[in-house]
């Protein structure tokens, strides 16, 4: 990979696993000091050893994107030890339990909105602040196809992901004229650790999954990595609240 990102930074939220583990290792490759953020280390560090086997340099920092404090202590680690934030990658979320609405228990409801877009927002407010500072930045938060359709039994999961998209639009254009670009990829079935949780192991139920894709199978954490750099890099400089679709075709059909 080339250094087209050399002496910059990026964050990762939800970066020990999955699709946010995959992007910060696409985002070390191309040359960025990677700051990784989870509620959780997973227990052999493997996030921060692929940045390092990179070649390039990484800091965890635990964090619960739904507190405000913990949020605001994270960007100003990451200030304190860098200087600066070029690129923020908005990944952590759950799936949360599956239930009609009817059904969907407030604790559901609320765990759920509160990390997955009560958390971006948090993040984006604390982002946006640092990358007014400097004049310049990109934000790509990660939604869903769940975020361009509706799912049935997962209304808490479809309601954040909608919001997510119309939060990327509104502060896309609040900071149209400021050097900031915002917008957010919408994942379709990848298979993830979430998707496994989801699946139990079950094939029947994987192949449920896997046939909802029109390409023939489940994307990779990687495709969807590929999207979120190429949206940071100047070859995006004039993409911005747009909802990308890495979905394999399924938002065709």
């Amino acid at each position: 990979m080339d250094n087209v990102f050399q002496n910059q930074v990026a964050l990762v939220t939800g970066g020990s696993f999955g699709i946010g583990r995959a992007t910060a290792v696409a985002f070390a490759h191309r040359g960025a000091k990677v700051v990784v953020v989870d509620w959780k280390e997973d227990n052999e560090g493997t996030t921060l050893k692929l940045i390092k086997d990179a070649g390039s340099e990484g800091l965890f920092i635990q964090c619960d994107v739904s507190k405000p404090g913990e949020v605001k202590a994270m960007i100003a680690k990451i200030i304190e030890t860098y200087g600066r934030l070029d690129f923020a990658f908005n990944n952590a979320g759950i799936e949360g339990i599956q239930a009609p609405a009817h059904e969907c228990t407030e604790a559901n409801w609320d765990k759920t909105l509160n990390i997955n877009l009560k958390g971006v927002w948090l993040c984006m407010k604390e982002e946006l602040l640092q990358m007014r500072r400097q004049g310049k930045g990109v934000i790509v938060n990660c939604s869903s196809v769940a975020g361009l359709a509706g799912f049935a039994n997962m209304p808490a999961y479809v309601a954040s992901k909608h919001g997510m998209i119309g939060l990327t639009k509104s502060t896309a254009l609040e900071n149209a004229t400021t050097g900031i670009r915002i917008n957010a990829v919408c994942p379709g079935v990848i298979h993830t650790q979430m998707v496994d949780r989801v699946t139990q192991g079950n094939e029947a139920v994987e192949k449920q999954y896997t046939a909802l894709e029109p390409v023939g199978r489940m994307g990779k954490p990687e495709e969807i990595a590929e999207a979120v750099v190429w949206l940071c890099s100047d070859a995006a400089s004039f993409v911005t609240g747009h909802a990308m679709a890495v979905d394999g075709g399924f938002m065709a059909g």
